[in-house]
Parts: structure tokens; sequence; C-alpha cells
């Protein structure tokens, strides 16, 4: 009750404003004085003032700001002659310019008693209401509203002992209300209790009720006294009733109250409110629900038969049961979820082109896949999604690209690391029989999406373990198959939901850890280190651009010339992909930012000689492929997960009895090459001109070089066999050569993997010529000729003519006289001609 109470006091507390106290506020009029004021003369037209949030009653003052301009100009000249104007109350508050269509008919005639003018350009004016009208016709609408009016009489239809009972009644009530609320002062029930007249207490009480704006219009056109006052006290017997059951619960909590009691005490008051007003807030929760799920479109109708005895299930069940906050949460994650909307897809391949291209530099064969499942699919429109995994070193832009597929197509993107996952649950999701059950991952991330056709991205797919909690990569088998996908079932759930919309993506680094099940179920695209050259133009194109942005830099402030950013690449990063060099970058744009922070540069331009000054000391230096000057070292290619690399095949005799040893932390199928390697030499020992001494009374030690960093792998073969054949045949390797392939005891060279990165480690070391397997001559074929320059490539099929092509013509010396040994060393170590055993009992690992 009383809800401009705060109003009146802002309003007249000023007494340079109108009123000298509150009680000034409240006209304590006498009968007389009310009846004089009610029954004054009404003219046939009055200008009409709209109120928009309030009921003007006869008898009461109201404070008014006017900022229309219809209401500035009524006000205006209605003050400027007799003051009086009819107030005419708003159906709809929130219209801003009302027609006559938008007032109610019945309104209160109005005296202008002050007027204030306000300094952004409005007006208040106080107002006290005199007797009520019923608009006839509108007459006018410019500058303001006019209408032919007649009075409305109001019928006071008590008298007597019957009336005096009913104010007191009324009186009491209300100053029971004024008690009980902490906001309303207590002056306001001296000041009721001091009214006199019957209407005019009805009309005070009316005015300030904690009613609607109808139901305060419903009041004004109550015409019989009696009738209104059964409505005044339905509503002040409500408001008792809620005031009353506050107090109980404000006398039942403790004085002094925590944060946990607090909100448990303004619950019950909410709760207390809510019964008075008969409004139950579980019916209401419920009833949302309904109305949710009727609102929902595309809704299989099993999910909605579910879904509906789930929630007959909750109106059954006490909310204080654990049972109903399971079921709630259940019911909720239903009507969550996107059950055939989709997002419309933008199907321009030209645009898609240019976005993807905008977004990365290179990556040909990735763009040229996705533009091509866009076109079929705006061809085909109830196309399946494919499965994608995107397979490459790290930093390349696999998770990035994810995301401008998802910007090309227009839809979703939501992206989740499977990385360290060992629960199956976190897929499936768990059952609901477990405390704090929620759903797998996979219908987590539907929700988020709020569409059921998002670009999905399992990040690090090859990084999912198994152990006694389930196996996660079986329960991708499921998610990740386009046959039956469409059918997806959450334990969580326990419906089946549809994902063969969903572009599911994925990322791996490494293919060995995933099982063959899920690896043929997705379509491996395989995303190569860059080239320098492509590095580069990745640097200037997004790196430095990203970077002077993030450290509060302009493009005026610094330039990073071409020159730099090689020498940044070659000198201080070592990567397939590009995210070190973004880090070198930033760490010169950060040295750069400081030097301007403290004044004592404006702008620079980082050259190659600032590099080392800003970043320190070199960190990588290349293997320059030396020109061997003594037999027995061969330059191999090696693939890192951080690009290519070359490699130091050394081998050296020493006097023995022909064993093997092999040093330099490889691993056992390299070993094995050199086995191979050995075996194939002792077989055409004679061919090469090698002396079966040599094979017997001399141990070959193996070397290759970094022998902290572990190697393993077929490809270096060809380079151990070239190495040790130069050894046994004195013959050196030439400098400006390298090679690369697995060997076979039939004398085969087999195709080995990342050719791209080989080929351009060896140009970058200063290599010339490069011998690749002749099965590996499509895989050069995709590398950009502009990027090979002038690097010489010839291809091999079988061993034989190898050594012709990578070995001096000339020895350095005779083989038969550099393994020739004494009689006396052959019967030392035994001279029945039998080879010693080379298999992997004689291996020693130093």
């Amino acid at each position: 009750m009383f809800e401009q109470r705060n109003r009146f006091q802002t309003a007249f507390e000023d007494k340079n404003e109108g009123f000298d106290d509150f009680e000034q506020a409240i006209p304590l009029m006498s009968e007389e004085e009310e009846k004089k004021l009610t029954e004054s003369e009404i003219p046939d037209s009055l200008p009409i003032l709209p109120l928009k949030n309030t009921v003007l009653f006869p008898g009461v003052v109201v404070p008014i700001t006017v900022g229309r301009d219809r209401s500035l100009a009524l006000v205006k000249e209605a003050y400027e002659n007799d003051k009086t104007i009819g107030v005419v109350a708003q159906k709809d508050e929130s219209v801003e310019d009302p027609d006559p269509q938008d007032l109610y008919q019945l309104g209160t005639v109005a005296q202008i008693l002050k007027l204030i003018k306000m300094p952004d350009g409005s007006k208040s004016i106080v107002i006290q209401g005199k007797s009520t009208f019923e608009i006839e016709q509108f007459t006018q609408s410019d500058p303001f509203f006019k209408a032919d009016v007649k009075p409305v009489q109001q019928n006071m239809d008590l008298s007597g002992i019957e009336r005096d009972a009913s104010m007191r009644s009324v009186k009491e009530t209300a100053s029971k209300i004024v008690n009980l609320s902490p906001n309303i002062p207590s002056e306001a029930s001296i000041a009721i209790n001091n009214i006199s007249s019957p209407t005019f207490l009805l009309n005070f009480i009316s005015s300030n009720l904690q009613v609607s704006l109808a139901e305060k219009q419903d009041l004004l056109e109550i015409i019989n006294f009696s009738d209104r006052l059964d409505k005044v006290m339905e509503h002040l017997n409500k408001e008792l009733q809620v005031l009353n059951l506050s107090e109980e619960i404000r006398s039942k909590v403790k004085t002094d109250i925590d944060d946990q009691q607090r909100d448990f005490y303004l619950r019950q008051q909410m709760k207390a409110i809510q019964e008075a007003l008969g409004e139950d807030s579980e019916q209401q929760d419920i009833a949302k629900l309904r109305n949710r799920l009727e609102a929902k479109k595309n809704i299989p109708d099993e999910v909605v038969e579910e879904a509906e005895k789930e929630i007959q299930r909750l109106e059954m069940t006490p909310n204080s049961s654990p049972n109903y906050g399971i079921i709630h949460s259940y019911v909720e994650w239903i009507l969550d979820l996107p059950w055939g909307d989709y997002s419309d897809d933008k199907l321009d391949l030209k645009r898609a082109k240019k976005i993807l291209n905008e977004d990365h530099y290179g990556l040909e064969k990735v763009k040229k896949r996705i533009i091509e499942y866009l076109a079929v699919l705006k061809l085909k429109e109830d196309m399946k999604a494919p499965i994608l995994c995107f397979y490459g070193p790290p930093g390349v832009g696999k998770t990035s690209l994810g995301k401008s597929i998802a910007r090309a197509m227009d839809r979703e993107f939501e992206r989740f690391s499977l990385g360290g996952i060992h629960d199956e649950a976190e897929i499936r999701g768990h059952r609901r029989t477990y405390i704090g059950a929620l759903p797998g991952r996979i219908l987590r991330a539907m929700k988020k999406a709020g569409k059921g056709n998002p670009v999905m991205m399992l990040d690090e797919i090859d990084k999912v373990g198994s152990d006694f909690r389930g196996d996660p990569t079986s329960a991708l088998l499921e998610v990740l198959d386009p046959e039956q996908n469409d059918s997806f079932t959450d334990n969580y759930l326990e419906l089946e939901y549809d994902l063969s919309k969903v572009m599911f993506i994925a990322t791996a680094n490494s293919l060995e850890t995933i099982p063959a099940p899920l690896r043929d179920r997705m379509e491996i695209i395989n995303i190569s280190g860059y080239t320098q050259e492509e590095k580069i133009e990745i640097a200037r194109k997004y790196l430095i651009p990203k970077q002077i942005e993030e450290n509060g830099l302009t493009k005026d402030q610094i330039k990073i010339s071409k020159a730099a950013i090689e020498k940044i690449i070659d000198e201080y990063t070592r990567e397939s992909g590009v995210r070190n060099l973004e880090r070198r970058i930033a760490g010169v744009c950060r040295n750069v930012a400081a030097q301007i922070a403290k004044d004592d540069i404006e702008k620079m331009s980082v050259g190659v000689n600032d590099v080392q000054d800003i970043l320190g000391k070199q960190k990588f230096f290349s293997e320059i492929a030396e020109r061997t000057t003594v037999p027995g070292v061969a330059t191999g290619l090696a693939w890192t997960p951080y690009g290519g690399d070359i490699l130091f095949i050394e081998a050296s005799v020493s006097k023995g009895s022909g064993k093997l040893h092999i040093t330099g932390q490889l691993g056992d199928v390299m070993k094995e090459s050199a086995m191979l390697a050995l075996s194939y030499l002792k077989a055409h020992s004679e061919r090469l001109n090698i002396p079966e001494d040599a094979f017997k009374y001399w141990d070959l030690h193996i070397h290759v070089p970094k022998g902290a960093v572990p190697k393993d792998g077929p490809s270096a073969g060809v380079s151990i066999f070239s190495a040790i054949a130069s050894i046994f045949t004195q013959r050196k390797v030439k400098g400006t050569l390298a090679m690369t392939g697995e060997i076979t005891l039939r004398g085969l060279v087999l195709p080995v993997g990342g050719i791209k990165e080989k080929v351009l480690a060896a140009k970058r070391s200063g290599i010339k010529k490069v011998l690749l397997p002749k099965k590996n001559e499509k895989d050069v074929d995709e590398i950009e000729t502009d990027i090979l320059g002038d690097l010489e490539i010839q291809y091999l099929e079988r061993m034989d003519p190898l050594l012709d092509i990578v070995l001096d013509d000339e020895p350095v010396s005779d083989p038969h006289e550099r393994f020739n040994v004494s009689d006396k060393y052959k019967s030392q170590n035994g001279s029945s001609g039998e080879t010693k055993d080379t298999s992997k009992e004689s291996l020693v690992m130093e």
C-alpha cells in the first residue's frame, strides 16, 4: 500500500515547492469542503491530459512530470487560463503517443496547483482531483487532446451508523498496514485517522493501493459508495494478510543471521507471499516446463512422450524429495537440446573460398576438400556430414581451420579437447542413477551450440587414453560413423539424438595411437609443415598484425623486414608450424613497445641486425651439408614433429672379430636397417671389390650424432647402406647429396613418409641433390616448383645403381690393402673362415 509515498515526500519536502509539511500533501477536508470540491461546475469541454502509470481520484493531490509535446502544450495553455484540465489514464503505459482509443472513457477533473519547470525542458505539475467525468467525444487532437465531457456523480448509498462503522473499519485496517510496513512513515496513520470525509478517505486509499492501473481504474468507475468500500476493503485485507505472514516469518528468524540463513529467510518469505497471493511456485515451474515443451518445434514424438511422462512424475514428487531435482534437471536437458533446429548454410562457394584464404595461407589440399563438400551439399541438400581428421604436426593451424570452416558455412562452432580423457562417460554421459550425473561432452556441446548442425571439433583425438573406466575411443565409434550417428544414444538422456547433420572435425598429431576402427571412420587429411616461404607470408599477413594489435602498437610504430623474419625462422625456431614463430614475433613487439613506452623511441624498423639484440643469442644452427673428407660418412634426411632435418650417418672400422656396434640411441627398426645394409653388402662384396677379410677381422661401428635424441624408423636404410659401403670400399660419399628410403634384402628401395619436410630440410641445408624412392614421386609433385628451386631430385627403385650415384669414382685407398691383416692376427682371432655372428646378441649399445 501507499506506493506513492516516496513521491509525495520528494515532491513536498521542499517548502519552496508547494507544501510546508507532509500533512499538507493530504488535504484533511471536511465533508462540506469535499462536497463543494466534487460538486463544482464542470465545463462542457475540457483539455485531456493522458497519464501513463497512475489514476487520479477526486480530492487527491498528485505530482506529475510532463514531458510529451502534447502534454507540455496543454499544461502551458491551461496554466495561463483557469488551470482546469481533464485527466484520463492510458490503457497501455508502454504507448508513447496514445490515440483516443488508447484512453479510458472515465477520468477526473483536476486543478493545477503548482507548475515547476525542470532543467531538461520538461515540467512538473502538482494537481488535485475535483470530480469525475465521462468523455462523450474527442473534438481536438492537436496540439493537445480536447473532448466534450459530461459529469458523473458518485452515489452515497450508506448513512448513519453503518457509514461510520465502515469508515472506522477502513481506518483501522489502513493503520495496521502502515504500522506493519517498514517503508511507510508513521505520520500517514495520523493523517488517515484525521480524514473526516468518507468519499475522500476511499479516494485517498484507492490512489495509494499496490494494485495494477486497471484495478485502480475499476475502483474509479464504481459509482456506489458501498460497492467501492467492499472492493477497497478486499484489497486492504489481502495486503494485511501478506504483511502479517511476513511479520511471522521475520519473528522466527534470528536477528543475527549469516548469509546462508539470510538466503533461506528470503526464500521462505517469498514462498509465504506467493501462497498468500494464491501463487504456487512449484506449479508455476512445472507450467513453465510444459509451455517450453509445447513451444518446441520439430521435436520427435517419442521425446515429447518421454518429457510428458517425466513432467507428470515431477507433479507427484514433493520438492523436498531428492528425486525432484533429478527429474527437473532431466526435463530441462531435454528442452535445452536443439531438436531439429538447424542453422541455414551459406553455400556461396566464392565467399567460402575467400574466407578460407583470408584466415589461412596455403593448405590448398584442405581448402579444396572443404569447397568440394560445400559444392556437393549445395546440389544434394540431405547429404550426411563427413567426418574429417586433420593430421599433422603442432602449430600448423588445424584447430583454427575448424573455426574458419564454421565461418565459411555460417554455422555454430564448438570445440572440446579429448586429450587426457580416460572415462567413457565423458563421451556417452553418466546414468541418471549417479549423483551429479550429466550428459556426455557431445550433447553438452550441442546444447551450447543451440543448433543441430554445428561444426564440432574433437581436438587431440590421438591423446585419448583408456583404463578401468572404459575406452572413450570405443564410444566415439558410434559418434563418428555417418551410417549410425543419426540415432546416437547418451547414457543420461536415454533417447535417440540425431548427429548426422553435425560436421565433425578431429585433429591429431599422430595416427599411430588412434585405433584402426576409429581411423577407418574418418577421412584423414594430412596437413604437412609450412615451407620457409609460407612461414614468411603467414608472419607478414597474420602474425605480425595480430601481435602489433595485442601489444598496443600501431602499424606506423613498428616495421619488421622480410630478412629479419627469415632470421627468426632459421635461427630462433625449429618447427613445422608457426606457434613458436608467433611467440618470437610477440617478443620483438614487446621489446619495441617497452622502448616506446619509456619515450626512448617513437617508432622502429626491425632489421636483421636488431634481431639478436632483441631475442638474444641464436638458438638453432642449420646443419650445413659438409663435403665429407673421409669415407664412411653419409647424409640422410629425417622427419621430426617440428619439421625435417638432415642426419649424418657415420661408419668406422677397427680390428676385431666382425662384430657390429650401433650407437646414437637408435630404435629397433633402425638397428635392423643397419643389419640389412650389412647383409646386402656381404652378399655383393665380390662385385664391390670388398675383401672377405673385411667382414671377418674388422669390427664395424655405426653412429648417428645427436646421441641424446631417440631415433627410429626405416627411412635411414639407404643412408646407412651408403655409409657402410663407403667405409668398406674406401670411396667417399659426395658432400652435396642427401638421401632417404627403406631397403630390403632383395635390393629394393621402398617409399617412406615426410617427403615434403625432408626435401625442404635438404634445400635449407645447402644440399644440391636428393635421392628418393621412385614411389615417392607423387609426394614431390605436391610441392610447388618455385619452392624446390634448383634442387635436383633423382628417384631409385633398386639399390644396385645407388653406390655409383653417391660414391666417388676413385677410392681413397685400396680396400685389399686397407683391410689386410697378418696371419698371426688371423690365427689369434680364429682362422676357420667362419663369419662372426652379427645377430642381435652381438649388438652393443654404448
